[in-house]
């Protein structure tokens, strides 16, 4: 079907569009496909003035989700609230999977990125819409281009696998460049299709031969020291010193603390929680094929102190409050009515880590339907007298952050904030009852621990 050149005159929120051309860059060594691809986005919620902007991407990177998938787009037009609409530009992708990624097969010559523009602009000129024109006074638009930019060195695509909740998920290893600029690092990843810029686990690796020059040569093995590499997940653990004294007294009577983990994504949490400071965990996840990646490539294994169950988490906790309420209870049933008889109370802790699944409102979490009286009463009903939840929130605007905290503070007795820091996540923790001054300096045990994996992220809780 040929495309209609009027198409691209008007915003059509939302709408999306990709088509080939042949390409006008052979000339400019890293664009050497034979065709060019174009994706054209218009975004959900366009901006008033219409203004857009185009987006090369990057060499070698032309199949990876985030830009050969229009949820890729999304989340990228998402990060530019100005923009009506984002152009992708790039060599046409050789592969409908992601592939791995390395730099050092695409140094043919460096292209001048103001000849690669230039040579562009006729293209970008007929994907204009009317209402963009005449904004400079002789009748020119400004077309901008957005670079992208990420910490990714290489890449190497260990798995592709399919899940029947989460869909299409990737396993790869990648080489970051460190935060404090202080060298290089190996990851393991893990991301979703239905959101492929949202890492959903990642945990340290380290080359077992140091040898070595594609990252295909060498084996990886998984670095256990104690350390969260997620963003969140350490602010998360810092905020089980809201109720330390409890925690630290149980530890010191020979009794395991118990949590449950909403959400279980690779496993990095509830392996941490067990190993580190000695948890009983009860994970939840919707998909049983994460469950495999997880035990196959982040090594979390089941155990005595780890048990795992799939289902859907607010179905689960929904019916977990009823049961832990009967008369007789003995233990949580699951949905296979397998009766899990070590754990057989409430639990002292309750981790949430669950993203919302309609990549079209952005990155979100938790799901909307978690902040329901309904569901945030039945987590407080799992919840020892003194006991907390620790929820990792991203809002999607501020609005909806205010009512977020509304809905806990009409449920639970007090609520903590911890900001992550960077711009995306938060992390509340909310009390079944009042605990007043938080103190970190009485030094347990459970507390030295803490701190030592916690950081400056004790300091940072403040009741709201």
């Amino acid at each position: 079907m040929a495309l209609d050149p009027t198409a691209f005159k008007t915003i059509v929120p939302s709408r999306y569009i990709t088509f080939t051309i042949p390409n006008l860059l052979l000339h400019l060594h890293h664009f050497n496909a034979s065709q060019l691809r174009v994706a054209v986005l218009d975004s959900p919620a366009p901006s008033e003035p219409v203004q857009i902007a185009a987006m090369l991407v990057p060499i070698g990177r032309e199949s990876d989700w985030y830009f050969s998938t229009e949820q890729g787009h999304l989340q990228l037009i998402l990060n530019f609230p100005q923009l009506s609409r984002l152009v992708l530009i790039g060599n046409s992708p050789n592969s409908t999977n992601p592939t791995s990624y390395n730099p050092l097969l695409c140094t043919d010559g460096v292209a001048d990125l103001s000849v690669v523009e230039e040579n562009l602009m006729p293209l970008l000129i007929e994907l204009i819409p009317r209402s963009a024109f005449c904004r400079t006074g002789d009748g020119l638009c400004e077309i901008p281009f957005l670079s992208y930019e990420d910490e990714v060195i290489r890449s190497l695509v260990l798995d592709r696998c399919v899940g029947e909740f989460v869909g299409e998920m990737l396993i790869e290893d990648v080489e970051l460049e460190s935060e404090d600029g202080g060298g290089r690092e190996f990851r393991r990843r893990l991301r979703f299709k239905r959101m492929p810029n949202l890492v959903q686990t990642q945990i340290k690796i380290r080359p077992k031969n140091d040898d070595f020059v594609n990252m295909e040569e060498v084996e990886f093995e998984i670095v256990d020291d104690g350390v969260l590499v997620h963003p969140y997940l350490t602010p998360m653990v810092a905020g089980l010193s809201v109720i330390q004294s409890f925690l630290d007294a149980k530890i010191g009577n020979g009794i395991k603390p118990k949590a449950l983990c909403l959400g279980v994504g690779g496993g990095a949490l509830l392996g941490f929680l067990s190993s580190q400071l000695g948890f009983q965990v009860l994970g939840i996840e919707a998909d049983n094929v994460v469950l495999e990646v997880a035990r196959r490539y982040f090594g979390l294994e089941r155990g005595n102190s780890i048990r795992l169950c799939v289902g859907d988490a607010l179905d689960m906790i929904g019916k977990f409050a009823t049961q832990v309420e009967s008369d007789g209870f003995r233990g949580y049933v699951l949905e296979n009515d397998e009766h899990v008889n070590d754990f057989d109370g409430k639990f002292d802790v309750i981790m949430v880590d669950l993203d919302a699944t309609d990549s079209n409102i952005g990155m979100s979490a938790p799901p909307l339907a978690f902040f329901q009286k309904s569901a945030l009463l039945a987590i407080r009903t799992l919840l020892s007298k003194d006991g907390v939840v620790i929820i990792n929130v991203i809002p999607s605007n501020q609005t909806s952050y205010k009512l977020v905290i509304t809905e806990f503070k009409e449920v639970f007795a007090e609520l903590y904030e911890i900001d992550v820091g960077n711009e995306d996540n938060f992390v509340l923790i909310a009390s079944a009852s009042e605990i007043g001054h938080v103190s970190v300096h009485r030094q347990s045990k459970f507390l030295k621990k803490l701190k030592q994996v916690s950081g400056s992220f004790l300091d940072s809780i403040r009741l709201i």
